[in-house]
């Protein structure tokens, strides 16, 4: 789960983190009122689950009201990467003296919460990454003693930081671990981590995002949660129990098992086509959410064929074939359909799917250049 920068910067200031102040507008004249009484230079900044928004003129400086709230009327509505601009949010001017990049992740590979940092601040993380990855400094917490002072001292010392400034960017690091590890975050990100001109550490832009199967412990997160910037489908998916995530191809995947529904968009991928979502309707799906995984998947106008690819273990193989024949009634589904169908009552179901109209292919390979064939 995404939230906005306004909210991340709220979470990190109550764990002691210097923030940059402001006020979120969802009108110009919001706008206006809001820089009036901060009564100086400020930034309008693009409110939306994305990087990428000063490129995309998402973020203005405006030197008085007036200039505030024609700022505003230019970035709300704007469309930054398929995601539009409902809110800005209004904060002071500062003067920066240096900008430096502060991140907490998981490293699957290395299984721990790491630190990231860079003096390369104000620019994508992974473009530093690509181009000087010898710029980006790492300290990996340990999983039962967290995060050790001294590990925060020195990723401040190799970052250049001077003496008497790495106690205060030293305790940013410590309090920025803190929040991460207390609300079940996935990422705990300042870009930039500003020094100003007067020698004051700020986080003048935060990001969070938590994971989703911990949010029954943080209630108060889930609030949090924008509905507007949140795939409705991936939405409506969740509240049925099924994984669906939505990607760019024209080929739908109907799956059971995420590692098979994996490897169902490799296969479609190998044969030349592209996967239009990740979806798994779990082990022990029911026909009814077979059928629900058509509706997930025909919500799609990109979709020209789909892959149904079910290995009955759990699952049956003619509950799964009664839920495509009730799909083929209810949805209406206009485009071709391939079905691979393996393991437990497999037999059965394909006598279903015969009585229907429909032919199950053998295996996975075969299916895969079916549907890539039937898409095209």
């Amino acid at each position: 789960m995404n939230i906005h920068e306004y909210q991340a910067a709220e979470i990190l200031a109550s764990h002691g983190i210097p923030v940059n102040p402001g006020r979120v507008a969802s009108t110009p004249e919001e706008a206006k009122e809001i820089a009036q009484e901060i009564g100086k230079l400020v930034a309008v900044k693009a409110q939306v689950h994305t990087g990428g928004r000063g490129k995309a003129g998402g973020i203005k400086i405006a030197k008085d009201p007036n200039s505030a709230r024609e700022a505003a009327d230019a970035i709300l509505g704007m469309d930054i990467k398929g995601h539009i601009v409902r809110k800005v949010l209004v904060a002071s001017g500062v003067e920066i003296a240096k900008e430096y990049y502060l991140g907490i992740v998981l490293d699957r590979p290395q299984r721990r919460v790491t630190v990231m940092a860079s003096a390369e601040g104000g620019v994508d993380i992974e473009q530093v990454a690509r181009d000087t990855p010898e710029k980006i400094v790492r300290a990996l917490a340990d999983p039962m003693l967290g995060l050790h002072p001294y590990q925060a001292r020195e990723v401040g010392f190799s970052l250049g930081i001077p003496a008497a400034l790495v106690p205060g960017f030293a305790a940013i690091v410590l309090n920025l671990y803190k929040a991460y590890v207390a609300t079940d975050a996935t990422l705990a990100e300042i870009n930039p981590l500003i020094l100003t001109k007067d020698d004051r550490w700020l986080a003048l832009d935060s990001k969070m995002s938590f994971d989703d199967n911990a949010m029954f412990r943080h209630p108060h997160l889930e609030e949090l949660r924008d509905l507007e910037e949140e795939n409705l489908t991936e939405l409506e998916a969740k509240r049925s129990g099924i994984s669906f995530v939505k990607l760019d191809g024209t080929i739908g995947c109907i799956v059971n098992g995420a590692g098979l529904a994996m490897a169902t968009m490799d296969a479609v991928k190998l044969h030349g086509g592209e996967p239009a979502n990740f979806l798994d309707v779990g082990g022990g799906a029911s026909a009814s959410q077979v059928a629900k995984a058509f509706t997930l998947v025909t919500a799609d106008p990109e979709v020209r064929a789909i892959f149904i690819n079910i290995f009955g273990g759990i699952t049956r193989g003619d509950v799964v074939a009664d839920g495509i024949t009730t799909a083929m009634r209810e949805v209406g589904v206009q485009v071709p359909i391939v079905v691979r169908l393996a393991g437990t009552n497999s037999e059965e179901g394909r006598a279903i799917l015969s009585a229907a109209g429909m032919t199950a292919v053998d295996t996975m390979d075969e299916a895969a250049a079916a549907v890539v064939r039937a898409a095209n």
